[in-house]
């Protein structure tokens, strides 16, 4: 009974977190107080304060995890719901998703070992830019830490939709098809949320993109590892 009641209570920590730094993001949109990055400093503060240490957390923090598989077996929806646009665009999306998930894992692969990162560091954080539970399994096929995985991930994810905004509007981008797909491939479901502040075109082709980043980078991840002999 006391460990259903502290499960209970690790869930509403979480979804009250959320809740509250999504409020205050609507009211201050400043990309540095996206409710990712926000509620997470929030609750780590929380856990600090009252000395409550992560594995205990995880007790219900757990099932909130679990529904990051189900979540990306419903990442065909989109797909489904822009088939038709996605069929009238087909090679400029199919590059760009190309170009950005073989350009980023290309060079934070390659960046890691010429700064001599070990070799378990580096395949954990070759799919940083892949979807939380793709990344995962990515990574432990080709021998990294599933959990450094995740770290690269949120980074990734965190950096790409603070930094977004500036990047988009020193190269210019207005396009949303451009915007939706840069932010899909670089910064996954994170970055599909702050492309849902461009439009709904934007945030449905960088749905897609995410979709289909997950889909191409399970194949080239190993490949990649293989041909840089990474």
């Amino acid at each position: 009974m006391e460990k259903a009641l502290f499960t209970f209570w690790m869930i509403l920590l979480t979804v009250a977190a959320f809740f509250i730094t999504t409020r205050i993001y609507k009211r201050y949109s400043y990309s540095f107080l996206i409710p990712v990055l926000t509620s997470t400093t929030l609750i780590i503060i929380i856990l600090l304060l009252l000395h409550i240490p992560y594995e205990k957390y995880m007790i219900g923090g757990h099932w909130i995890s679990s529904l990051l598989g189900p979540s990306v077996v419903a990442l065909a929806y989109p797909l489904y719901k822009q088939r038709h646009f996605i069929i009238k665009h087909l090679f400029p999306i199919l590059g760009g998703v190309l170009v950005g998930a073989f350009s980023g894992m290309v060079s934070v692969g390659l960046l890691s070992k010429i700064l001599g990162l070990n070799q378990t560091l580096i395949l954990s954080v070759i799919p940083k830019s892949l979807t939380t539970p793709v990344a995962v399994e990515v990574t432990r096929g080709m021998g990294g830490n599933a959990s450094l995985a995740v770290v690269g991930v949120m980074i990734a994810g965190i950096f790409g939709a603070i930094a977004a905004p500036v990047i988009f509007k020193f190269t210019r981008v207005s396009s949303p098809i451009g915007r939706g797909i840069a932010l899909g491939s670089a910064s996954h479901a994170i970055g599909t949320s702050k492309a849902a502040e461009y439009g709904e075109l934007t945030f449905s082709m960088s749905s897609v993109t995410m979709t289909l980043c997950a889909i191409i980078g399970s194949f080239l991840g190993p490949i990649i590892v293989w041909i840089f002999q990474i």
